[in-house]
């Protein structure tokens, strides 16, 4: 059975640290991009951050740039987002999405991409709850 699933999430004070992690199951997570985003209540879901398969090309959302670091871990099939530096505004449910490279890689500019619609036919975790509290 090919699974995702997330987790890492909990109630971390304003400033503090969490690192999310997103395993895989039944499939070889290097093989796909993952895409990071999440969902505060009461609105859409956002791209927060991006890596190719080989880690060598990653995106970050404006509001997580130089705060959050995506990463991968082959050996553990699994790849992390880890937070810091954390403010009120970054509590939201947290999901990861597998997607095939050809449908978020765009080669010509060389970036991922973190557009919903472009992950429609991804593998989705269940996600993880962040809530940061000041």
């Amino acid at each position: 059975q090919l699974q995702l699933v997330e987790s890492g999430g909990t109630l971390v004070q304003s400033g503090g640290s969490l690192r999310l992690s997103c395993t895989a199951s039944g499939f070889t997570l290097d093989d796909f991009a993952i895409g990071w985003f999440r969902q505060a209540p009461g609105k859409e879901r956002e791209g927060v951050s991006c890596i190719i398969s080989g880690g060598s090309i990653l995106k970050y959302a404006d509001s997580v740039k130089g705060r959050f670091t995506i990463s991968r871990e082959n050996a553990k099939n699994t790849v992390y987002l880890q937070m810091n530096s954390l403010k009120h505004e970054d509590t939201a449910d947290y999901y990861c999405a597998a997607a095939f490279q050809r449908q978020v890689w765009d080669k010509v500019a060389d970036k991922c991409s973190m557009t919903i619609l472009d992950y429609e036919d991804a593998y989705w975790g269940q996600g993880t709850q962040v809530t940061v509290f000041s």
